[in-house]
């Protein structure tokens, strides 16, 4: 088996794995929020768990109850939900390893952007994801967790800063899914560095018939929030590299603070509506968040477009030329790029009529968005962009 297949089905499957983990971590976040604000509290003066809520699913009925410290007889099977969110990282580090690391050239380095070395992009890398992590964990321990809602803010001015210092150095395409691995990190790490641990510090207290202190619960929560909320703009940014749109100009940063806050007004919407609450409380979030969902659309329209209109007549002859020097080393039937061993998304761009046929994709990847060839290895001019696009536009 030759390197780009064991790559190709290293990536495959752990892009599986990674996908079916991240769905039980994220279905799991969902429903624990759900439930948290569809629980009715216990009656005043009543004793017994301090909120229940029936449910039915699949043919049956479910009663469950919360307790906010512990019942006096704690069972010894307690159920902890964790492994999601392990597992989620660490296909998703194995992911961004095979996909980004192993072929730094092509999808996580721009000349263009900055000129570094695998090494050095991979570096940068790493250190963003520890980095990142250290930041906002100082944040969440210091005074501002006192005041949810200016920490809130700041954390996402800190993403919002990330985005663009990502765009300094990476790839359009690397940038915005640096974003993601950045918040996932943030995400996971909260699991596995704040929320399990302050939970066995509880259990080992209730255990050991003492009394917990509720700061870790209220700490955990916070954490857990903040995960519930940042949910939708991650999903988003780990499908960010099929849409060049979003990152392919230079103002992708912007896109990314459009997401965070349409990710967030999203997520009050749904968390408001499980807790019951009146349209009335929570619906200016709806339009509020459509408005920005425009601002994004607009944003991304704003990019630099090449005028295929100034270029004259270009001979087919012409087009297969530039074909051939900047597209075939991935989009032939052989691939040369050894980072593939069939053409991607099976393009093959070898003949006019193969041009013809692709010519949405390439007008779109290659000509507007500059989004191909990945990391312009072969240093694809603006005028070649040109001449291909007139050629495309005139059938």
């Amino acid at each position: 088996m030759d390197f780009a297949l064991a790559a190709d089905w290293l990536n495959l499957l752990s892009r599986w794995f990674h996908v079916t983990v991240g769905i039980t971590w994220i279905g799991t976040s969902f429903y624990f929020m759900a439930l948290d604000y569809s629980l009715k509290p216990r009656a005043e003066g009543a004793s017994g768990p301090d909120g229940t809520a029936w449910e039915v699913h699949g043919g049956g009925f479910y009663r469950v109850e919360k307790y906010l410290v512990a019942p006096d007889n704690l069972p010894p099977d307690l159920m902890w939900h964790r492994w999601a969110a392990y597992l989620t990282w660490m296909s998703g580090f194995v992911l961004l390893a095979a996909q980004y690391y192993l072929n730094a050239r092509s999808f996580l380095i721009d000349p263009a952007v900055a000129d570094l070395r695998p090494w050095q992009a991979i570096a940068l890398s790493l250190a963003s994801i520890v980095g990142g992590w250290l930041a906002y964990d100082r944040l969440c321990r210091s005074p501002l967790a006192e005041r949810p809602a200016l920490l809130a803010g700041i954390v996402f001015a800190m993403v919002v800063a990330a985005a663009w210092a990502f765009s300094q150095v990476f790839s359009g395409r690397g940038a915005f899914i640096h974003v993601g691995v950045l918040v996932g990190t943030i995400m996971a790490a909260n699991v596995f560095m704040v929320i399990i641990p302050n939970q066995r510090i509880v259990v080992a207290d209730l255990i050991a018939g003492r009394r917990p202190d509720p700061k870790f619960g209220k700490i955990g929560k916070t954490r857990s929030t903040h995960n519930n909320y940042l949910t939708l703009p991650v999903v988003l940014m780990m499908v960010s590299n099929h849409y060049p749109m979003l990152y392919a100009h230079p103002h992708a940063w912007l896109v990314v603070a459009f997401i965070l806050v349409i990710g967030a007004l999203v997520q009050h919407s749904i968390n408001r509506h499980d807790a019951g609450d009146p349209w009335q409380r929570y619906g200016w979030a709806v339009p509020l968040a459509a408005f920005a969902l425009v601002c994004a659309i607009f944003v991304t329209a704003q990019r630099p477009t090449v005028d295929v209109g100034s270029v004259g007549r270009v001979a087919d002859a012409r087009a297969l030329d530039i074909a051939n020097r900047h597209c075939l080393s991935c989009h032939a039937r052989r691939p040369a790029n050894e980072s593939f061993t069939e053409p991607p998304k099976g393009v093959i761009l070898e003949t006019v009529s193969d041009l013809r046929r692709f010519s949405a994709g390439i007008m779109q990847q290659t000509v507007q968005s500059r989004a191909m060839p990945l990391g312009n290895q072969s240093g694809m001019t603006d005028g070649e962009r040109a001449e291909l696009g007139a050629f495309l536009a005139a059938r």
